[in-house]
């Protein structure tokens, strides 16, 4: 494993390097490569003989308004009018379709889990596990345990466009296909150098960013071979939630008073003016065990000064409304952004052998690191009477007859947490195609083998060792005589009196600028973990019209494929256990997939096509399964067709839920008379993989109709209702859940309790995902262009008006994982996994000229509720439960933001350019809000950032 580390940590510093200034390299070299382009030719490109890709689950090229699958196709031209940011992903996920997918922004607390920084789509909030995400119509290497792709990883500087299928196409595309694809094609046939460089900030003076990207393309041998290269560069500035003011309101949700409830009154309480009182920067005290003095609300000031906390209007255990309430600094110190560093470098070469043959050849090095601030140190702890810090702070005499304290902090004298996370991906292609005459008819073939692989460095910096730190903290007055030599009532650790060579250096939590610099480094360490992840893949493609009947042409593809996915991991054994927060541990696993699938497409006449498709899958950890779709197209006239497509789906357990190599036992729980035969035993929780699961199952039904209206040229609209039941869906149980289930009589739960082999009735149970949920979304999607060129209005005029309009409402998503009650959290506005606003919309209407394009963005949700599970009332409220609690109020406003977008066409140097500035949030709105601790507001669906600008160059020759 020590050689792993070694691999990792070279390719990082000479092959990244090497590539990176290969391609800064190209980029000035580019210009005497640059040439006119050949005219595009028909069929097989002559430098790309690899077959089109068309993400509609045919190899028959269709426009997205005549696919029996819905198919949203964003533009080179959309992307680069449009786009908040200089990454994509930013652009991308403001597609209404596109909810609750994982961003920098809501993923700068998952220290533990990997996610943190990472860029991944999340089709209709189905979970990003169930949306496959391909580039140029392949899998890429998973970027995280859990399969998902980073968008951060791609050649962004080549993306031709953005091609969204939503609805089952398993059947096309194998696992993970449930909600739908997201394929990222990139501009293969690019000819000439086009460089862009653009930088930003917001208007506060913070989030500073820049990128710059490159790419050359040439052809040679007469347009039979050609060579494309390109290089990325992106640096983004981090930001703290201190520096936003929508997040020091102390807009929380407290417990209202026994009292107040007995009374009639609501159990929860929306309030403003609220914090954190049990835990300040320099430690509070919550409770005393002993001693007549009271010492609760006592905290510790600059320089272990002892206050008296000021407890407002109401105070429940951890919060309180008015007094002292904007002490703590809990929430202040957590990043709201990420710092992020990207490169990447991207070459192919193509060659056309013969007509009937082509072969290409492709690599690509992208690498991504994220930097967090993840908040304070946050810890309880007790305190024991003869504690020597807590003496010099209050005393003998107002300890007297205590026997210990506990107490919160939030450790301002430790340095903040922090996540830095960096990922290398590798991705290589060879392959060929190429088109023949097949039955009379042009067939297209191609064949292609890949190998990807992705190496991540989870870095943890300034956590707390647990037992380090309880050390250090336990500090007492030496006596007299003592083994360490040191003078009579010299402060040191309680346990170097017995071990004198420990180490251990007592550290002072009680105020704020008292700790001994050396003490912090004692408790503080750098758990990391190293992880890679490989992916192997081999396919073949045919698709060919081997018949015609009266009705037209009879398209059949056919084709397999064969995948391993693979993991492997590396952790030293000191970072395995022990700490606040990671506690890693490597996991090692793999699994392959053969495939095989059959697709046709049939005319029915009279204007219905009917389109099918069918994969056989087999996987070594789990055997056998059949996936299928069925769509059918019909147009009745010009104006109208309509459309429908029902589907088998499936999503293959993951690397992570099936070889997951577990963690520290984390909880520990005795039963009640409730659990039947396991009454009164004690669990020990172990978190593992289960490699008895199987795929999970969905099945899609959409059903929808485009409207191209004869009278009104230019304009399109569509519509199409959605509906996705997932049974068997994979979710993730705990030591309880797993144990009353068993008493219920479910086998497969009691096979994950292991009795103690010492026969006492002490239990271990491994805390494993299981085939058990269901999930059901439902809803309608909307979505309408319309493009008015302007000379037939003003007859002097070259200029084009396009305005185009998507929206999703969601109707339905419930998650039914058979613990807790199941629960609709449409119009739940709380955030990414925990609700979908009941409308997610997004508006464009684009100005173009021959010399300037502008472009207003609108996008936004519909307000919504805190939580669908709370009964709403402010007096004579009905008994509050766990399953429908009462609060004074629930609603969660919405949200409408404005970006504009401004392009002048120039040239330079012959060359075609563009000046380009964008604003994004214009009128500066504040994102929705959220009555919660740590960030106050919905950080999926909202702008966190405030108004920011950037502005940038492009050009392009030929």
């Amino acid at each position: 494993m020590r050689d792993f580390r070694r691999i990792r940590r070279s390719f990082g510093r000479s092959h990244g390097l090497g590539l990176a200034m290969t391609a800064l390299a190209l980029v000035h070299g580019a210009p005497a490569l640059a040439q006119d382009s050949a005219a595009p030719q028909q069929g097989v490109e002559a430098d790309a003989p690899d077959s089109q890709i068309v993400v509609t689950g045919t190899r028959i090229i269709r426009n997205g308004f005549q696919s029996p699958t819905p198919l949203t196709v964003m533009t080179q031209e959309d992307i680069e009018n449009q786009s908040p940011t200089n990454n994509i992903a930013d652009f991308v996920n403001q597609i209404p379709a596109l909810a609750g997918s994982t961003r920098p922004s809501n993923s700068r607390l998952a220290i533990s889990s990997g996610l943190a920084g990472v860029n991944t789509m999340n089709l209709r909030n189905l979970g990003e596990v169930r949306t496959l995400v391909l580039l140029d119509g392949r899998r890429s290497v998973g970027s995280t345990i859990t399969g998902l792709v980073d968008i951060n990883t791609f050649p962004q500087s080549l993306v031709k466009s953005v091609e969204i299928v939503t609805g089952g196409a398993s059947a096309a595309y194998g696992s993970d296909a449930v909600a739908g694809v997201v394929n990222y094609v990139l501009d293969k046939t690019f000819e000439g150098l086009k460089v862009e460089a653009d930088s930003g900030i917001t208007d506060k003076g913070d989030g500073f960013n820049y990128s710059f990207s490159g790419a050359v393309g040439k052809s040679f041998a007469g347009g039979r071979g050609r060579i494309l290269l390109a290089g990325e560069y992106a640096h983004r500035d981090g930001i703290f939630e201190v520096d936003r003011d929508w997040n020091q309101l102390g807009y929380r949700t407290v417990a209202n008073t026994a009292a107040a409830i007995a009374a009639g009154g609501p159990a929860n309480l929306v309030v403003r003016g609220a914090g954190t009182w049990n835990a300040t920067p320099g430690s509070i005290i919550r409770s005393q065990v002993g001693g007549s003095t009271a010492l609760r609300g006592t905290y510790f000031d600059q320089g272990g000064v002892a206050r008296q906390y000021q407890f407002g209007s109401l105070t429940d255990s951890s919060q309180t409304v008015g007094g002292d309430w904007a002490i703590n600094d809990t929430s202040r110190r957590i990043g709201l952004d990420a710092t992020d560093d990207r490169r990447g470098v991207y070459g192919r070469l193509s060659y056309e052998l013969a007509d009937w043959i082509g072969v290409y050849g492709e690599a690509s090095y992208n690498w991504n690191k994220t930097l967090f601030n993840s908040g304070p140190q946050a810890a309880t702890f007790t305190l024991t009477a003869d504690n020597a810090y807590l003496i010099q702070a209050l005393g003998s005499a107002a300890l007297a007859g205590v026997t210990n304290v506990t107490l919160g902090t939030s450790a301002a004298d430790m340095p903040y947490r922090k996540n830095n996370s960096s990922r290398e991906v590798q991705r290589y292609t060879i392959g060929a195609g190429g088109e023949f005459q097949m039955f009379g008819n042009k067939a297209i073939w191609d064949a292609y083998a890949q190998y990807g692989q992705t190496d991540t460095h989870e870095l943890l910096r300034d956590i707390m060792n647990t037992s380090r730190l309880a050390l250090a903290t336990d500090a007492v007055f030496a006596p007299a005589g003592n083994a360490l030599g040191v003078a009579a009532g010299t402060i040191v650790c309680r346990s170097t009196l017995t071990s004198p060579t420990n180490g251990c250096i007592p550290l002072n939590r009680l105020g704020v600028g008292v700790a001994n610099p050396a003490a912090v480094e004692w408790v503080l360490g750098d758990p990391y973990r190293d992880q890679r992840f490989k992916q192997t893949v081999a396919g073949v493609n045919l698709s060919m019209t081997p018949f015609a009947t009266w009705a037209g042409d009879v398209s059949v593809a056919v084709g397999g494929e064969y995948r391993k996915e693979e993991v492997s991991g590396y952790v030293p054994i000191e970072y395995q256990s022990g700490w606040s927060v990671g506690n890693f541990r490597p996991t090692f696993g793999s699994y392959n997939v053969k495939e095989a699938y059959l697709e046709t497409v049939v005319p029915l006449g009279l204007g219905a096509e009917f389109n099918g498709a069918a994969r056989m899958t087999d996987y070594s950890t789990s055997g056998t399964v059949t996936t299928w779709k069925a769509g059918l197209t019909w147009q009745p006239i010009d104006d109208i067709r309509l459309r429908g497509t029902r589907s088998r789906d499936i999503r293959a357990p993951n690397l992570n839920e099936l070889f997951q190599s577990g963690t520290s036992r984390t909880n520990t729980f005795s039963t009640g008379s409730a659990y039947g035969q396991y009454a009164g035993a004690t669990f020990r929780e172990l978190t593992t993989g289960n490699l008895a699961l199987k795929p999970e199952k969905a099945d899609t039904l959409t059903l929808g109709a485009v409207l191209q209206p004869r009278f009104l040229p230019g304009f399109s609209f569509s519509v199409d209702w959605f509906r996705t039941k997932v049974s068997d869906a994979i979710s993730q149980f705990f030591a309880d859940d797993i144990a009353r289930r068993c008493t219920e009589g479910l086998q497969s739960f009691c096979d994950a309790i292991v009795p103690d082999p010492d026969g006492v009735r002490d239990y271990f149970v491994s805390a494993s995902p299981f085939n058990f949920a269901k999930v059901k979304v439902r809803g309608i999607d909307y979505e309408a262009s319309y493009r008015v060129p302007l000379d037939q209005i003003f007859n002097s005029s070259s200029s084009n008006l396009t305005l185009r309009g998507t929206a999703t409402n969601y109707l339905e998503n419930l998650v039914d994982n058979g613990v807790s009650v199941a629960v609709d959290t449409v119009g739940q506005n709380s955030g990414q996994t925990s609700g979908t606003p009941e409308w997610i919309f997004r508006l464009s209407a684009t100005f173009d000229t021959p010399s300037y394009s502008i472009t207003a963005v609108g996008r936004g949700v519909s307000s919504g509720t805190y939580n669908n599970t709370y009964v709403v009332c402010t007096s004579a409220c009905p008994t509050s439960t766990a399953a429908n609690p009462t609060i004074n109020s629930n609603h969660i406003d919405g949200t409408f933001y404005t970006d504009l977008n401004f392009t002048a066409k120039i040239k330079v140097g012959g060359s075609d350019g563009q000046l380009f500035f964008n604003i994004t949030n214009l009128f500066d709105k504040d994102p929705i809000l959220l009555p919660e601790s740590g960030l106050s507001a919905n950080s999926t669906f909202s702008d966190l950032l405030g108004r920011a600008f950037r502005v940038g160059v492009r050009f392009k020759t030929n």
